[in-house]
């Protein structure tokens, strides 16, 4: 009788318990550096490589420390957020969208989750500090007011059982303790009618649950911008809202961003939304950035395979078709992810080259690089693994 094959897909009880304990010890470790006091502020200060930056992402690495192994979600992000700009973040889901900004605002779930490497410089009001070093008492002081986070979906954001006026009050007193109840109040009812909210004084009084979608993804909008951030995080705005609504909100976070001064960092699966809200795109796959430029770097010249495959799986008007295009095949496991392309096992497009190890990054033009092969120098290629 054969042996049956080992399941690739299980791991023993054993072996579990060995990751787990491996994962304990090292992230106890990271935790006690993060929970320090009184740190002083010249161990997290830093320096931008480009000063017209707001925030700068630097070979970013964060990992998820699970029973069964390290799921890499952010390994090796580098791009930039250039000042009073929208870059706009774009893949599947499951890329490293999310954790990359919530990296940014200290909020990837912990102990399992943690920024392992890297840097994530920020240009604050008090001077450039690296926000992957920072202690969470200092990150208290910039998270809601100088960086600030419009979620996905509002109604899972929103306390079902606090009324929206004291949520918003809430953010506008933590970090302005001089400020008297009423004055707060007024904040308030002003950022509500900023946001398009004719009816403020009585939405003022509501619970989530009596707005609608479009109305309660306003008042997340209010409450990011009530402290006029540098820097407002969209994390897919718009995905709950119908598409009349979805227009109102961008219009919306456009004018506002033009209104305080502020930057943008939208993520979003929807390329129509990038292609006009956008002045820069970066395109992320299975944790890594595959390929960025300006808006019409990338939507006029897609380089890397899958950007070419996300821009053909867009319906458009002009053209018929029988079926819509759909990359083929499945994203690489990220507990162990090959050591070569990610992308080559799904590309119609690979070469003899992409056995090669992960491919650095290759400039198209001064704005426009990308992580493939096809677009190495002449005779830089790197050698095949043996």
């Amino acid at each position: 009788m054969k042996r049956k094959a080992k399941n690739e897909g299980y791991i023993s009880a054993r072996e579990s318990h060995r990751i787990s304990r491996e994962n304990r010890r090292v992230t106890s470790a990271m935790e006690r550096a993060r929970e320090r006091r009184n740190v002083p502020p010249q161990e997290y200060a830093s320096q931008m490589k480009n000063p017209d930056s707001i925030v700068e992402f630097d070979d970013l690495h964060t990992y998820f420390f699970t029973d069964i192994g390290t799921v890499k979600a952010v390994d090796g992000v580098s791009f930039s957020i250039p000042r009073g700009k929208t870059v706009g973040v774009v893949g599947e889901s499951g890329c490293g969208k999310s954790v990359t900004s919530l990296s940014l605002m200290q909020l990837v779930q912990r102990p399992q989750g943690q920024i392992v490497s890297g840097a994530i410089r920020f240009d604050s009001e008090d001077g450039v500090v690296d926000i992957a070093k920072m202690p969470t008492e200092a990150m208290r002081r910039i998270r809601g007011k100088q960086i600030s986070m419009v979620f996905q979906e509002p109604m899972t954001s929103l306390n079902p059982v606090f009324r929206i006026g004291m949520q918003v009050d809430e953010v506008i007193a933590l970090h302005n303790h001089a400020l008297s109840a009423e004055a707060v109040k007024q904040r308030t009812v002003e950022m509500l009618e900023m946001v398009g909210i004719a009816n403020s004084q009585g939405v003022y009084r509501m619970y989530p649950h009596e707005l609608s979608g479009g109305m309660r993804q306003r008042v997340m909008i209010a409450m990011a911008l009530a402290l006029s951030p540098r820097l407002i995080i969209a994390d897919e705005p718009t995905t709950a809202l119908d598409v009349t609504i979805q227009a109102q909100i961008l219009d919306l976070l456009r004018h506002l961003k033009d209104q305080i001064n502020s930057s943008i960092m939208l993520i979003t699966h929807d390329l129509g939304v990038i292609a006009e809200m956008a002045d820069y795109v970066v395109v992320m796959y299975s944790g890594r950035v595959v390929e960025k430029g300006t808006v019409h770097d990338v939507f006029k010249n897609p380089s890397h395979p899958y950007t070419i495959g996300l821009l053909n799986s867009k319906p458009a008007l002009n053209r018929e078709v029988s079926r819509l295009y759909s990359i083929p095949g499945k994203v690489p496991n990220p507990i162990n992810m090959p050591d070569y392309c990610y992308f080559r096992d799904r590309c119609e497009m690979k070469t003899d080259q992409c056995i090669c190890q992960y491919p650095p990054e290759y400039w198209i033009s001064d704005t426009h690089t990308v992580n493939c092969y096809r677009y190495a120098p002449a005779g830089r290629e790197d050698e095949p693994h043996a």
